[in-house]
């Protein structure tokens, strides 16, 4: 793992500013032994999530490459990972978020009318009865509902997926903890959920509009709702099963609260330098830019450790890979030890991504029709929300994904701003802003097989800031400098497939049994002593770490027994 950090410079300095957010710094350097009891691949928190687990573990990083820019919030960290590994005593500060939500709309109207959604239950009630009173009094009622369903969920994230072949076959006692590992899932499906089984149900199979529709009857509520149902998935929110993903983003929890999001202080490259610590005073060994050429393989077909590309061997008991599926088993392991229908399960997964990532250097505070600025320019609560634009319908935001899919980027297309130097001002320089823009839709393939050039790039870029100028004039203004991600660039840099952020899509299809291929769902690979602990393996995406520390457990169970 690479850790990476927000670099600070003096005013002025708008391009090195942008880049410098994309520097990899390791920490003290350890000398590479030949040897270690594990190895993992890859860089980010899933994989350092279970490093504390073996003191003598070593990793060997995929990518040298590090940053903090491909996100800025913290909320899905699995809190066990928090107590485990002593992040606050390692460094870590999260800078909470309240209120979180801000979706300000275009109308005629002085000002325009706004959504603000916090923690203070009736500003929250009055800011939802502007546009209906009904969905007022509705809105508490629905996030009981959804919390119960989170509840119920929340246990199977930290276990891996039961093991149908196993219940079938093996010894009695393998059978027993097939059996047992029932348990998380017969709690969700029956002792939690009881008689609400049927409507929780369609929460998970139906389209996120259609279950929005039930309870509410405003457009801007609905809308803003249905952006997490849809953040980093190549679908619309009219998709059947894109309630999940919803589910998926409300499941974190910040100091104790449900639901609640904030910023990491420093960038969330600080998150990783946290674990990096963490892991390295329990013996670990962090290497960066030692780019893996190959898995090694004894002769039995069992993993052995890693080859380099500088030829360097490293071997070891057991390999962790926090790469994709894609490159884990299509690039790093030989084909010939594979099963062919795993193989062409590993080829066919959905990795479609819809996300453009827009990093920007502004010198002064975005300025909101909806909310002007107070006379002395200091940020105001909805700074520090997430702030949704092209959110006033649902049906824009199918309208947006409707053009991707014929090869066109949106032309108004989901914005996602957020400003995390609002809480963090160390980010930027005095009256500066870093502005951190997560757009949708953007086809990875542009129609007509165009290629996404500088000139493709800049034009949907100005597309963006032309939207953000419509709800906050002089917003282009402000501009000295951006740093522009499309789908094949977060491929690219970050070794995501198709540029997808959780390394192949959230759809139903392709979770928890199915995650990332049937019968391989448990962390083990068909390579013994091979374990996928990344965001392709169950649970998913998101920087949550349920991946690594669940992978480093059953890694560990097996490393016992050799």
């Amino acid at each position: 793992m690479a850790a990476g950090h927000g670099t600070r410079l003096p005013r002025g300095c708008a391009s090195r500013w942008l880049r410098g957010r994309r520097l990899a710094h390791g920490g003290p350097a350890a000398r590479l032994q030949r040897r270690y009891d594990a190895v993992v691949i890859g860089a980010g928190c899933l994989p350092a999530a279970g490093r504390g687990a073996d003191g003598r573990a070593g990793e060997t990083p995929r990518a040298g490459r590090r940053s903090c820019h491909g996100g800025d919030r913290a909320s899905l960290l699995r809190p066990q990972i928090y107590t485990e590994l002593e992040l606050q005593r390692h460094g870590l500060r999260v800078l909470p978020r309240d209120p979180y939500s801000f979706t300000p709309l275009l109308e005629d109207g002085s000002p325009p009318r706004s959504l603000l959604l916090g923690h203070d239950a009736a500003q929250t009630r009055r800011q939802i009865a502007q546009f209906s009173r009904k969905d007022a009094q509705a809105y508490p009622a629905y996030e009981a509902f959804m919390g119960g369903l989170v509840s119920a969920i929340d246990p199977l994230l930290d276990a891996p997926p039961v093991d149908t072949a196993a219940l079938g076959q093996g010894s009695l006692l393998q059978r027993l903890r097939a059996l047992r590992a029932l348990w998380p899932l017969l709690q969700a499906a029956g002792l939690a959920l009881g008689r609400q089984l049927p409507c929780y149900y369609e929460v998970l199979t139906a389209p996120i509009s259609k279950v929005l529709d039930r309870w509410f009857e405003s457009e801007p509520l609905k809308a803003t709702l249905a952006t997490d149902a849809v953040i980093g998935a190549m679908g619309s929110p009219h998709a059947p099963g894109s309630g999940y993903v919803l589910l998926h983003h409300v499941m974190g929890a910040l100091e104790g609260r449900r639901g609640a999001w904030g910023y990491v202080a420093g960038g969330m490259g600080a998150l990783s330098q946290a674990i990096a610590s963490a892991a390295a005073a329990r013996g670990a060994h962090i290497f960066t830019e030692k780019p893996v050429s190959h898995v090694l393989l004894g002769r039995a077909g069992r993993a052995q450790g890693v080859t380099l590309q500088d030829g360097t061997e490293v071997r070891s008991k057991v390999v962790l890979s926090n790469a994709s599926p894609q490159l884990t088993f299509l690039e790093l392991t030989p084909q010939e030890q594979l099963p062919k229908d795993f193989v062409q399960r590993i080829r066919q997964v959905d990795t479609r991504s819809p996300v453009t990532k827009i990093n920007v250097a502004v010198d002064r505070l975005p300025n909101f029709l909806a909310a002007p600025n107070a006379r002395d320019s200091q940020p105001l609560p909805h700074h520090q929300c997430s702030i949704h634009l092209n959110c006033e319908s649902t049906q824009l935001l199918h309208q947006a994904f409707t053009e991707a899919s014929s090869g066109h980027p949106s032309s108004r297309p989901m914005i996602e701003l957020c400003i995390p130097s609002v809480l963090d001002p160390g980010l930027a320089p005095r009256g500066c802003h870093v502005v951190s823009l997560f757009t949708q839709y953007t086809p990875p393939v542009l129609a007509g097989g165009r290629p996404w050039d500088e000139a493709a790039r800049n034009a949907y870029a100005d597309t963006v800031f032309d939207c953000i100028e419509a709800y906050a004039p002089g917003f282009k203004a402000s501009v000295v400098g951006r740093d522009i991600l499309t789908p094949p660039d977060l491929e690219r840099i970050f070794g995501l497939p198709g540029g997808n952020i959780f390394h192949g899509a959230m759809s139903l299809d392709q979770l928890y049994f199915a995650r990332p291929a049937p019968s391989y769902s448990g962390y083990r690979s068909p390579i013994p002593g091979l374990y996928l602990c990344g965001s392709g393996a169950h649970p998913g995406g998101g920087v949550m770490g349920a991946a690594g520390r669940n992978a480093a457990r059953v890694a560990l169970e097996d490393f016992r027994r050799l």
